[in-house]
């Protein structure tokens, strides 16, 4: 399993040893729990031994303490810029978002989100496989208790992906974008491919509407993204996305042309 990035890792270390000894656990107790040997527990706090996702699982597992500590590093491991959405995103009631070329990261599947991240020719295997995790781990927020209402908006390109030895993966992924979509509470629609021209060919963007009503919005650019909450561009951004819902199928004819996509390559 990947490792967990250096200050965030000193930062973990020290919390996963700070409560072994407020509990009175010996390393080689904490192992047992864990799944690791005492020898690897002690290379891993005095830092000889790289931090992973493996054993960040374990702590939460000997700690009992519901995955604090593997939140904690998909949180604090995100790039700066995506941290205040991805709390936005973790919070809200509402969520709405428009991909005119990819499937919405949280409705991706783990090989779709590798497939995609993979574009990037400076990720290592590490920093690769940590960006998966993250991304997958996002989607905990479509299955919690009370999760937020999903209205998702994609241009029919991003659909018809399909070729290139990418076959296995997209249907695949249009399978569970199908399933997803059975939710009540998440709503997938497509801008058919004969709307030539709307206002979502500029970029994508996405929105969170939060418990005090008040709305957040998120747009992506090459090098990274932009958290959007002045009103005036909140503004702007509510007009783009309800013209762009405006073009989309409705839900059930949606829902038939994805099955039309998929069924040949089944």
């Amino acid at each position: 399993m990947p490792d967990v990035p250096g200050p965030l890792a000193e930062f973990i270390v020290e919390e996963i040893r700070r409560r072994r000894n407020s509990t009175g656990q010996t390393q080689e107790a904490f192992g047992k729990a864990a799944g690791f040997s005492a020898s690897h527990v002690s290379a891993v706090e005095s830092r000889t031994r790289a931090l992973t996702m493996d054993f960040v699982r374990g702590a939460d597992r000997a700690f009992d303490n519901g995955g604090m500590y593997e939140r904690l590093v998909a949180r604090l491991g995100a790039p700066e810029w995506f941290r205040p959405w991805l709390e936005a995103e973790q919070l809200a009631t509402q969520l709405r978002c428009f991909e005119p070329n990819l499937i919405p990261g949280l409705l991706q599947t783990p090989d779709y989100a590798r497939a995609v991240l993979r574009l990037d020719a400076r990720l290592s295997d590490e920093g690769l496989d940590r960006l998966v995790a993250m991304r997958i781990d996002r989607q905990v927020v479509l299955s919690k208790e009370a999760a937020p209402q999903l209205i998702a908006v994609i241009d029919e390109s991003a659909i018809r992906r399909i070729g290139a030895g990418y076959e296995k993966i997209m249907v695949e992924q249009l399978t569970h974008l199908l399933t997803l979509a059975e939710r009540p509470h998440i709503s997938v629609h497509i801008i058919p491919s004969d709307v030539v021209l709307h206002a979502g060919l500029s970029g994508p963007l996405s929105l969170a509407r939060l418990a005090d009503l008040t709305w957040v919005g998120h747009l992506e650019h090459q090098l990274g993204g932009v958290v959007v909450d002045r009103p005036g561009d909140l503004d702007t951004l509510m007009e783009r996305w309800e013209s762009v819902r405006n073009e989309a199928l409705p839900r059930r004819q949606s829902l038939d042309l994805i099955k039309e996509v998929v069924k040949p390559w089944i």
